[in-house]
């Protein structure tokens, strides 16, 4: 299980395809880990060198003292790609991993190549659901919400049909440590790019779900929109596209990343 260690954390990452290819970083949502992308691995690895990694706070990667912010976020996978010698990477994120990737276009946009922002939003509001979702996670656990979080994730009638993807994202949200959620709810909740999103400078694709509730197809639109060079893509899918629709998702990324 490779490890870097940095500032209290220690960030757990995977690679994956021909070392000699080119490196597309997947960074994951809010309660989730590396192993969200695995429909995306086969595909992305028969032309990329994919590196995954657990968000600090979650899977493999210690917590560390919270709160975090989006800053520090990014800041980790800025360390991250020293720490492995990657000069430049494509980044494709989905929710707070699409967030974390427009704070490192926005900021580092030497080491960013193309840019995918999947089932995200320059803001997510509003700040009182993060708010009180941290504190009943601190009181009680994760437990509590995986059935209503995870409803959100996939639309009903996929979800009543793959009852046992249901139960492997319940289970990986069960198993986020409740610190680590706590202390990302607030990055989350604290982070408004709305007014910077225009200054991203590298070629977008924007991947919204038609059934998704944390972030609607508007808040992709709007991403589309005010980035100047971004074309959009709308899944009949709700915020897990990437799970919910494979095939083309997988489709839409390697169509983006391999054209002119």
């Amino acid at each position: 299980m490779p490890q870097m260690t940095l500032d209290g954390a220690s960030i757990h990452f995977r690679l994956d395809g021909p070392a000699t290819a080119p490196v597309l970083l997947l960074s994951n949502s809010l309660g989730t880990t590396l192993d969200m992308w695995e429909p995306q691995v086969a595909a992305f690895a028969a032309h990329f060198r994919v590196l995954r990694y657990d968000t600090r706070g979650h899977g493999g990667s210690t917590a560390g003292a919270g709160p975090y912010s989006v800053a520090q976020l990014g800041g980790d996978v800025v360390q991250l790609l020293d720490h492995l010698g990657i000069e430049r990477a494509h980044l494709c994120g989905l929710s707070m991993g699409g967030i974390t990737a427009m704070w490192l276009a926005l900021n580092h946009p030497g080491r960013v190549g193309r840019l995918v922002l999947s089932n995200t939003a320059a803001w997510i509001g509003p700040a009182s659901n993060w708010t009180e979702r941290a504190e009943r996670v601190q009181q009680e656990g994760m437990a509590p919400i995986a059935a209503a979080v995870v409803s959100r994730w996939l639309t009903p009638g996929y979800a009543a049909e793959q009852p046992e993807q249901v139960e492997a994202l319940q289970a990986m949200l069960r198993a986020t440590p409740r610190a680590g959620y706590v202390a990302n709810c607030i990055a989350v909740r604290d982070n408004d790019l709305r007014g910077e999103v225009a200054g991203i400078r590298a070629r977008t694709l924007v991947i919204a779900g038609s059934g998704d509730i944390p972030t609607p197809p508007a808040d992709g639109r709007f991403l589309a929109n005010t980035i100047p060079d971004c074309r959009y893509v709308e899944l009949d899918a709700a915020h897990l596209s990437n799970q919910e629709q494979p095939d083309k998702f997988n489709a839409a990324v390697l169509e983006f990343l391999a054209g002119a």
